[in-house]
C-alpha cells in the first residue's frame, strides 16, 4: 500500500486549495492514503479536513501531529470530527517530539515521553467511547473526569487507527504496547527497520499479550526524480546530512558502518558548511535511505523498498525546497506513480 505525502506551495486560501488539487491527483493515481504533518507553524488537523473534502476514498492521515500539543479530550473532539467529515477514513499518526520541543514548544515536561503516549492513547481510547458513558481516568500525567451532559453520538469508526512515531526503543516498544502500527522515519532503511524496529515492536506486543501482526509498520521514502541524476543526489544528501546531525540517529549510523560520516558532517553542520555536509553523506547511505532515479524507473524503485512496510508514503525532499517548488516535486511523483 502507497501512501502520498501532500506538500503544495501558495498562501491563504490558495494553498489550501492548491493542497486539494494534489490530493485529487493522487487519489486518482491510485494511491491508498494522503498524510500530511505539523509544525510549530502549520497544524494538522485543518489540513486533513481540507484533504478530507477533497477526496472520497483515500485515508487521511497526520504522519505526524503533536500528541502533546492538544489534550487528549480535544484530541478526540477533533478526530470525531475528522472521522465523520472523511466518513470513516482516518488514520491518526502521532508523535511528541524531542524532549526539548515538548519542553519549549508546548509547555509540558520532557521526561518520560514514551510513558506520557501510552498514557495518553489509554485516556483518548475511553473518550473515543464517551457515548457509552463517564470518563474517570487518574494517571501521571492525565487526569480526567468527564460526564457528558447532552447526547454523544458514536464516532463512525468504532476503533480510530492511532500508529505513533518511533525511531528509540522505548518509544518503538510503547507503539507495539498501545498503538496499531508505528509511523517510522524518512531515515530509516530496510536493513534498520527488519533487525531493530520489528523485534522491538514484537516485543512490545507481546509484553501487552498482543498479537504483533495486527501492528502496521509505515515508511516514509524520500524521492528524487529527474533526469540530472547528479543534482538530485546532492539534494538528497542534503536532505540526509540535515537528520544526521542529531544525535537521534547514532544507532542506524553505526549500525552500516557510517559513524565516521556522521561525525564528518556533524562537524561541517557546526561550521555551517553545508558543502562538506553534503560532501561527507555516503553514496550507500543515498540509496539505502531513499530513492534517486530518472521518472521512468520511480515505480521499480519504490518497490524495492516498500517490501520492507506494510505501507510505505513517499515524500519529495523534505529539506530545500520552497513551498512551489515542493508542490512541483509531489506532483511529478504522483504523475510517475501511475
Amino acid at each position: 500500500m502507497y501512501g502520498m505525502v501532500v506538500f503544495s506551495g501558495g498562501h491563504g486560501r490558495d494553498r489550501f486549495d492548491r493542497a486539494g488539487e494534489v490530493v485529487r491527483r493522487a487519489e486518482e493515481a491510485g494511491f491508498d492514503a494522503v498524510w500530511t504533518g505539523e509544525l510549530y507553524n502549520r497544524s494538522a488537523t485543518i489540513p486533513m479536513a481540507n484533504m478530507a473534502l477533497s477526496s472520497s476514498r483515500v485515508r487521511i492521515g497526520s504522519n505526524i501531529a503533536y500528541g502533546v500539543g492538544r489534550s487528549p479530550l480535544i484530541w478526540a473532539a477533533e478526530a470525531r470530527d475528522l472521522d465523520e467529515l472523511s466518513e470513516g477514513r482516518l488514520t491518526l499518526g502521532l508523535g511528541n517530539g524531542t524532549a526539548g520541543m515538548m519542553e519549549n514548544w508546548h509547555g509540558v515536561s520532557g521526561e518520560a515521553p514514551a510513558l506520557r503516549m501510552e498514557e495518553f492513547i489509554d485516556v483518548f481510547r475511553k473518550l473515543w467511547r464517551l457515548h457509552e458513558g463517564p470518563v474517570h481516568h487518574e494517571g501521571r500525567f492525565y487526569n480526567v473526569h468527564l460526564t457528558t451532559t447532552a447526547d454523544t453520538l458514536p464516532p463512525i469508526q468504532g476503533h480510530l487507527p492511532i500508529w505513533i512515531a518511533g525511531i528509540g526503543p522505548r518509544m518503538v516498544l510503547a507503539a507495539g504496547k498501545k498503538a496499531d502500527g508505528l509511523v517510522g522515519h524518512p531515515m530509516f532503511t530496510g536493513r534498520y527497520v527488519q533487525e531493530v524496529i520489528r523485534p522491538q515492536l514484537q516485543k512490545g506486543a507481546v509484553s501487552a499479550e498482543r498479537d504483533p501482526d495486527d501492528l502496521a509498520v509505515m515508511g516514509i521514502l524520500m524521492c528524487g526524480i529527474g533526469e540530472d541524476q547528479e543534482a538530485e543526489r546532492r539534494r538528497m544528501a542534503y536532505s540526509i546530512a540535515q537528520y544526521a546531525a542529531s544525535k537521534v540517529y547514532d544507532g542506524l549510523f553505526e549500525m552500516h558502518g557510517w559513524g565516521a560520516a556522521q561525525l564528518q558532517i556533524r562537524e561541517a553542520a557546526r561550521q555551517r558548511d553545508t558543502d562538506a555536509m553534503i560532501a561527507a553523506v555516503p553514496d550507500e547511505a543515498i540509496d539505502a535511505i531513499g530513492v534517486v532515479c530518472k521518472p521512468a524507473e520511480l515505480r521499480e524503485r519504490v518497490a524495492e523498498h516498500a517490501k520492507d512496510y506494510d505501507h510505505l508514503a513517499l515524500v519529495t525532499m523534505p529539506w530545500g525546497l520552497n513551498g512551489d517548488e515542493a508542490e512541483v516535486a509531489t506532483l511529478q511523483i504522483i504523475e510517475h506513480m501511475r
